[in-house]
């Protein structure tokens, strides 16, 4: 089963580091995003992977085509132009990188794949989370209720502690660090879309043209069609949406305390 990873935007809102590489190659720990990402699904025995590209394409590019020299040692002979590769460090992959566009939307970047995946189911995820998922417990689900796409859903820790006021006299009542979905943006404490979808290939035909928004009209319409379900995911999940993301990130895999790394447990 293929895995279609969003990888084409431009990460504004992390541009300390996007005005240089893609977002997906922003590194934790020594490596990108996307090599993280894709190390949760191989995990899972999932390792033939569509990267749907568009803004710094070439940065992704060069980085698969070069993986091995990059992590394994090698001897130069700089007389006769030539080289060895000793202890080669490499990984069970099959990787097809689609250039979809700088400009392109999500649901657009997706439908690109939609000649590559062979009428088959396949997963789906964007290029800037990482988290626990069971991604085969997922699987098992979206087998079970056989419609069109699950979503992972998720509720995310709060960026501030969450008080409760009493109204009459303003005393708080408790308080409580950084609580999951609290009411920072997130509906009230609802859940959101955390990603790691399984999708049938039918979501190709809520999908107009590069201008589509998957988020937008494709999500709704299969939401109102009774084609959309959730895989409710109670355990770590992170975005990497600014710096400060980054960096928490980065500090979780330095000291060895980075959930999503569940190839290393």
């Amino acid at each position: 089963m293929k895995v279609l990873i969003l990888a084409g935007g431009f990460g504004t809102r992390l541009s300390e580091e996007t005005d240089m590489k893609p977002k997906p190659m922003v590194e934790i720990g020594g490596k990108p995003m996307l090599w993280h990402i894709m190390k949760i699904y191989s995990h899972f025995g999932f390792n033939e992977f569509i990267v749907l590209t568009g803004y710094k394409s070439h940065i992704i590019k060069d980085y698969f085509i070069n993986y091995y020299t990059r992590y394994s040692d090698i001897t130069i002979d700089m007389a006769d132009n030539t080289f060895e590769i000793h202890k080669i460090r490499h990984e069970p992959w099959k990787i097809t990188m689609l250039y979809t566009g700088q400009d392109t939307m999500t649901g657009g970047r997706i439908k690109y794949a939609k000649d590559y995946i062979n009428n088959e189911t396949f997963m789906l995820t964007y290029g800037d989370g990482v988290a626990n998922v069971n991604i085969k417990k997922l699987l098992d689900f979206h087998k079970s209720h056989k419609k069109s796409i699950t979503m992972t859903a998720i509720q995310p820790e709060g960026r501030f502690g969450a008080i409760n006021i009493r109204e009459n006299d303003k005393k708080i009542l408790n308080f409580i660090e950084k609580p999951k979905g609290d009411s920072n943006g997130y509906n009230g404490g609802g859940w959101i879309n955390g990603g790691f979808f399984v999708c049938e290939p039918k979501v190709f035909d809520y999908i107009d043209d590069d201008s589509t928004i998957f988020e937008q009209e494709p999500l709704k319409r299969l939401a109102l069609d009774g084609e959309l379900y959730s895989y409710c995911h109670n355990g770590f999940w992170k975005c990497m949406d600014t710096l400060r993301d980054k960096n928490e990130l980065c500090d979780m895999w330095l000291s060895n305390k980075a959930p999503w790394a569940m190839w290393l447990k």
